[in-house]
């Protein structure tokens, strides 16, 4: 007989028992280790962040996009940005022909920023940026934005995702080599801990790891062994682990992998919970948890059948819930081909709401605990992800990983697996190699055209015409001074911002100064 077994390749019993003894079973909400869930009373408190990822186009189209979602019961911001804004870039470089707006929001200056939160309150609404090489800038427009509204950093609310680990293995939108981007974000979360207390300013992220390839077991391995490479190099900067440690924040992907994906958000907390006050001592229980955002998968999307993915959604969702997400981003049903239309948006935020507010699983905390399967999967990825971090460890912790090509090819091997057995049929993606129709309906699907670049192009002459240039070189001049030195470069950066310096003038003086970074062409 065939061996069934789950998407991280662990073989599954034909049931389980009373004879399987979990070690959550002694466990509570809100006490360490937090298997089941940070705090005591989870959704019967408050409901997790309904945080749609929304950005294309101009700043413009953007805020009417926020306006439209908040409108709509949406609880939370997240912001997508364009390439060229991801990797330094204002709209008139060469590198960004072509780019502009295309995949998220195009931001080249404070200008631009002030105008996505046009009538959005800073003080009243929590923001995720989902920014990582140029997450420095981008915050610093964002304060920059609070203080033209009269709003005080210490008063804004969010997060910005600035985990560089994960570009160097799988996502590519870096900059510069890693130790310079590594003090950069140690920079950011010092800054933070002070100027911004109420912002997370790093989301370690699992997300682009597990769709680029990899199993669920790999994802919270990988993405708890980057964690303890920036807690280490925060700690290295002579910060005491309880005075950053409380402000780290994660996010995940989830899968359709149902109940494997509610037993990896569980042993995740336990695995961190550990690590954290076992390996770096912290005293205070808020080091210990580890909160997190989700993202339903983008990748288990289809082009093919795209109605469909509503229900992939709503599955993935629910996992996301059960397993104990902070907050949760719903994909778009057409999103296997274009950026979302306001229709498709509308019912990926209704599915949260209807999970929230109608299925009853927000009633009682951690409602799969005790499940024989879901326990021993629990205890199960816990087991296999010691196994990889004790590995990762021998090898000197993530950045020797990264340099030698250990999860690059981990992920690749694993990646490869998955496409083996979909083209063999041996793993059933309904409307792809099964259930397929002789010809799907035609799907309405969001353009961006290049007039935006235009614009963009306008705006930016406009600026550098009516701004004071002196005052830009001078801020400019001082920022790459401090980057030759030791110095924390946040509120240089914060100067070069407030003095209208755009966002590729910014990253050019990095470039500079830190080189860029190239990868091996192969491992």
């Amino acid at each position: 007989m065939e061996k069934i077994k789950t998407d991280s390749n662990i073989a599954v019993k034909k049931y389980y028992d009373s004879k399987v003894k979990p070690k959550s079973r002694l466990e509570q909400p809100g006490k360490y280790p937090f298997t089941r869930g940070i705090h005591p009373g989870m959704y019967r408190d408050r409901l997790w962040t309904m945080r749609q990822y929304t950005g294309f186009g101009t700043a413009e189209q953007t805020n009417g996009r926020f306006k439209y979602l908040l409108e709509r019961g949406q609880t939370g911001l997240s912001m997508a940005f364009d390439l060229p804004t991801q990797i330094g870039y204002d709209a008139d470089d060469p590198h960004a022909e072509g780019e502009v707006g295309k995949v998220g929001v195009s931001i080249t200056s404070l200008k631009d920023m002030m105008t996505c939160f046009n009538g959005i309150p800073l003080d009243k609404v929590s923001t995720s940026m989902t920014i990582n090489a140029t997450a420095s800038t981008l915050l610093s427009f964002y304060i920059a934005t609070g203080e033209a509204q009269g709003v005080k950093s210490e008063q804004l609310r969010g997060t910005t995702q600035n985990d560089i680990l994960k570009e160097y293995i799988a996502r590519n939108t870096y900059i510069y080599p890693p130790r310079p981007s590594m003090r950069l974000i140690g920079d950011m979360i010092e800054y933070c801990s002070k100027k911004v207390p109420q912002w997370y300013p790093i989301s370690i992220s699992g997300y682009h790891m597990r769709e680029a390839g990899c199993n669920a077991i790999q994802e919270v391995a990988f993405t708890i062994a980057n964690a303890v490479e920036y807690i280490e190099t925060c700690l290295e900067r002579g910060q005491k682990i309880d005075d950053f440690a409380p402000r780290l924040s994660f996010f995940f992907c989830c899968t359709s992998e149902f109940l494997e994906e509610v037993a990896k958000f569980r042993a995740a907390r336990r695995i961190y919970a550990k690590i954290v006050k076992e390996r770096f001592h912290a005293r205070d229980k808020k080091s210990m948890q580890l909160k997190f955002h989700v993202q339903t998968s983008g990748e288990s999307l289809t082009a093919q059948q795209p109605d469909n993915n509503i229900v992939r959604v709503a599955i993935q969702s629910m996992a996301a819930v059960l397993g104990g997400c902070q907050s949760l981003h719903t994909n778009s049903k057409d999103e296997a081909l274009a950026l979302p239309t306001e229709a498709a948006v509308k019912i990926a935020l209704r599915t949260q709401q209807i999970v929230g507010h109608e299925s009853g699983i927000t009633k009682t905390v951690d409602p799969l605990a005790g499940s024989h399967y879901v326990e021993y999967l629990t205890d199960k990825i816990e087991e296999e992800v010691n196994k990889y971090l004790r590995r990762i460890d021998r090898m000197g912790g993530s950045l020797a990983g990264i340099e030698r090509g250990f999860f690059q090819s981990e992920i690749r091997q694993n990646a490869y697996r998955l496409k083996k057995e979909i083209d063999g049929n041996e793993r059933i993606i309904v409307g792809v190699n099964k259930f397929t129709d002789s010809a799907d309906e035609k799907q309405e699907i969001m353009r961006i055209d290049d007039s935006i670049q235009v614009k963009q192009k306008e705006n930016l002459a406009n600026l550098r015409s009516s701004r004071d240039n002196k005052k830009v070189d001078s801020a400019l001049s001082k920022m790459k001074d401090a980057a030759e030195k030791e110095e924390n470069l946040m509120p240089y950066i914060l100067e070069s911002v407030r003095s209208y310096s755009t966002l590729g003038e910014i990253s050019n003086t990095f470039r500079e100064v830190f080189g860029i970074y190239r990868p091996k062409e192969s491992f």
